[in-house]
Order: structure tokens, then sequence, then C-alpha cells
């Protein structure tokens, strides 16, 4: 991992490329229509990602390169809170093939550990090319000399290496938010070699673990001509860097949040409908297969059954956010998510006492940070994830060092989080035993175990995550 400094002190420190601006390119503009007015205009998107680089760009008048939102001809290129924004186009079927298809279909699961069996087909992979090809090209035109670009995410892989055709002597950083899997895993792609040399195209790369940055080594010595160690690889007449830089949040700001008197009040109006004297226990996941929702509800009926614990001492509220709601396998999984709420509601709640309250939509941030600061126990039991920053946001919110985080040993968060009560969500009688022992757990107890947390997430915050990039990226 690379060297980080604590920006405690100044949470909102830019990092300016010694000449150039920098150029960012992701699968998405950091801006998205919204009407006001009568009118439509452009808002920046909340998220980790644009608030950590959008002062940046503002301070080198950079750039981003991204999709604008819409399938068919792009907008033309506009200036947004005195950033260059750069959209590319997309039609209906590469939207498909390039992003539903080969980036959700084949990538995300395959990433994931194969949680769910992987689809590969060519014409996914012409798309994702093709594409790929749109973005280098469109970030080539943007480049001047001694600007910084740094490429994100698993969408756009094969950027780093097309851009580096274009422009061979641009500085380029890549991070994967995700993880990256075994090479047994990633011996399965068709395409391997293309995606790792695509990759390699970069200066640095980026992930979240350091066991996702030796995966990637392991890997591209083995399928292309790469050699070096796991942290420094030389491929054709260049060294690519690779090393950890876990991606955080603005600490700050949930704090600050978690104080405001809309919270405060919001808070109070749940604890009196869910019933004063419960205890909350809460989850906070994309409805998505990784994500461990079933993990937990199984753990939680496994509580309910034992009966130390019954819906008049507890409760539990999954807030589960819709997402690709027109793929057959997450409506399956939807259908049977909300089936086994049912049964375990059915069997185990009280009148006026319901075990589980499964809120399947997007919250509002408020009721959001409401939820943070109630729950005395955070369940975040993902299968596989790059890092989770449900489990950050949660101990940001708990001003007073209470409360208990139980977190998934396959979330990237559990490499930095050592104070969390780690279990493995494979293991539905151990995450029902870390529950109860997370509700039996004492107030010094609690309070050591977060307080080591929130220290920990205030010197290490979104901020940091970009400027020791950064930082690396410019050595």
């Amino acid at each position: 991992m690379a060297k980080r400094k604590s920006s405690a002190a100044n949470p909102r420190r830019k990092t300016r490329s010694e000449s150039g601006r920098l150029i960012v390119v992701a699968n998405r503009l950091p801006v998205h229509r919204v009407r006001q007015g009568g009118k439509s205009v452009w808002k920046m998107s909340p998220g980790g990602l644009v608030t950590a680089l959008e002062p940046i760009l503002q301070d080198t008048g950079g750039a981003w390169v991204g999709w604008a939102g819409s399938t068919g001809a792009a907008p033309k290129p506009f200036k947004s809170d005195r950033i260059d924004l750069k959209p590319v186009p997309l039609s209906k079927q590469e939207l498909d093939s390039f992003y539903a298809g080969f980036s959700n279909a084949t990538l995300w699961p395959l990433y994931h550990d194969a949680i769910r069996v992987p689809v590969f087909r060519r014409s996914w992979w012409a798309a994702y090319e093709k594409v790929n090809r749109r973005f280098a090209e469109a970030a080539a035109a943007v480049y001047k000399p001694g600007d910084t670009v740094w490429v994100h995410d698993y969408q756009l892989q094969l950027v780093p290496g097309m851009l580096r055709e274009l422009r061979p002597d641009a500085k380029i950083g890549f991070f994967l938010h995700i993880p990256f899997c075994s090479e047994e895993l990633f011996a399965r792609i068709p395409r391997r070699r293309e995606i790792l040399e695509g990759m390699l195209g970069a200066d640095l790369l980026g992930f979240q673990t350091r066991l996702s940055g030796q995966n990637f080594a392991r890997t591209a010595r083995r399928f292309t001509s790469a050699t070096g160690k796991d942290t420094e690889l030389h491929f054709g007449d260049r060294v690519c860097r690779v090393s950890n830089f876990p991606i955080s949040i603005d600490f700050k700001r949930f704090e600050g949040m978690a104080t405001s008197a809309e919270v405060l009040v919001k808070a109070e109006q749940i604890r009196q409908k869910l019933g004063p004297e419960r205890r909350i226990l809460l989850g906070v996941d994309r409805l998505d297969y990784t994500k461990g929702i079933d993990v937990r509800l199984r753990a939680m009926e496994e509580v309910l059954r034992r009966a130390k614990f019954t819906a008049e001492d507890i409760v539990f509220i999954q807030v589960a956010v819709p997402s690709r709601e027109d793929v057959a396998e997450y409506v399956e999984m939807r259908s049977s998510i909300e089936e086994l709420v049912g049964r375990i509601n059915g069997q185990h709640s009280e009148t006026g006492r319901v075990a589980i309250h499964y809120l399947r939509r997007n919250l509002a941030q408020e009721e959001l940070f409401a939820y943070y600061t109630l729950a005395e126990v955070m369940l975040v039991t993902p299968l596989r994830d790059g890092m989770n920053l449900v489990a950050k946001e949660y101990p940001a919110c708990r001003l007073k060092n209470d409360g208990v985080l139980l977190l998934s040993e396959f979330a990237g968060a559990a490499e930095e989080l050592k104070q969390a009560v780690t279990v493995n969500p494979f293991d539905i009688d151990g995450v029902a035993h870390s529950i109860e022992e997370a509700l039996r757990m004492g107030k010094a107890e609690q309070k050591r175990r977060m307080t080591a947390m929130r220290r920990y997430l205030r010197a290490h915050d979104v901020y940091d995550w970009a400027d020791s990039f950064l930082g690396a990226l410019k050595k």
C-alpha cells in the first residue's frame, strides 16, 4: 500500500498536478439532469468519487470524460462548476452489450469470485472493445501535454492501453473499484490477455486491497509478457506500478449530518414508531447478489428461533436499494428475499412488533443518517466486495462511540476496520452467534472498538485516498 499521510488537519486538501490538468475518465459523467424552474439543468451527482475529485478538477481546470446517462447522440461538451465535461455517446445496443452484457454479466460476477456463473458472448466483447476505444479517443481529444489521466473501474479496463497508443507520453493511472479475482478464475475469460494488456497501459494500477493487486500481478505474469514483482511489473519498455489505495468517505460530512436537526427529528420519529424500548439492527445495501442480504436474514431467523432475543426485544431494518430490475436474475433474487422476509415475520412477529422491516427503495439522506444513528448493530455481510463504504459510513455517524459493526471478512473494509466483529457470511450459524455477541457487548468494549475505527476513518478519508493515489502517480 502506498504511504498515506493523515488529512485530518485539512480534509479538503487538493492535490495539484505539477503541470497540467487532471482528466478523469469514468463510465458516467459527474452530473445528471434535473428539472428546475420548468427546464432541464445539469446538477452534480452525489457520491464519493465526485466528492473527492470535484475540488481537484476545479483547482486544475480539469476535465471529465464519461457517458451522460441517455442513449443516442451525446450532448456537446460543456462546462459545469469550472469542470470541462466531455460526454461519450452510447447506443441502446451498445448499452445492452457493453454495460449490461460484458461489464455486468461477465466481469461483475467473475470478479466477485464467480458467485454467479459469468456469461461469455463474443458480441458483448466486440461492444466492450468498441466503447472502450471511444472513451480512449475522447480522452485523447481533451488531453494536453502535461495532463494527468485517471481512468476508473471495470467498464473501462482497455482504455489505459488504447490511450497509451494515442498519447504515448501521457501520465495514466487506473483504479479498480471492485475486487480483482484470482488467476484461476480470471483464466476463464476468452479475451484475458487483451484486458490485462489494456490495464498494463497505465503507469500506476490502484486496487482496493493488497490481495487484489497481488491477484492482478500474478495473472499478468501468467498470461502476458509482463515480468517483475507484485508491486512493479515490466511490460515492453515500460514499468507499471501496482499498489492498493482503499477508498473512503467524506468523514466530516457524515459526522456533521449525524448531528443535524433534521436527522435528529427523523431519528426520534422512527424510534417512536418502532418502539422506544426495542434495540435496532440495520442493513443497507444495493439489491445485488454479492451483498449477502439473504445471509443476514437467515442469520436473523436463527437468532429469533433460538429465542434469546425476540421481536419484543429487537427489530431488524433492511434497506434494499433497487438495482437492475430488468434483469431476470435480479428479479428472482428480489422475490426470494421478499419471500424470506415474509416467512420470518410470519413465524416470529407479534401484534405491533414486526421482526423484520424490509424497505426496498432509495432513502432520503436524512432518513438514512437517522437509521445510522439509531442502529445498535450494523450488519455488513457481502459474499465479496471491493470495499463496502456502508461499513465506513456507520462508524462516522456514531458520535457517542457506541454501536457494533458486524463485517464480512470478504469485504475490503475488513482489512482496515480491525475492530469490527468479523464474520464468514457463508456460515449462517456463525453470523447468528456474532449477532448475539454484538447484542451482548458491553458499552466499554463498544467504545473501545468504535473509537479506534472512527479515529482511523477521520485520518483516512476520501480526500486522503485521492491525494495518495495522485501523489503516487506523479512520482
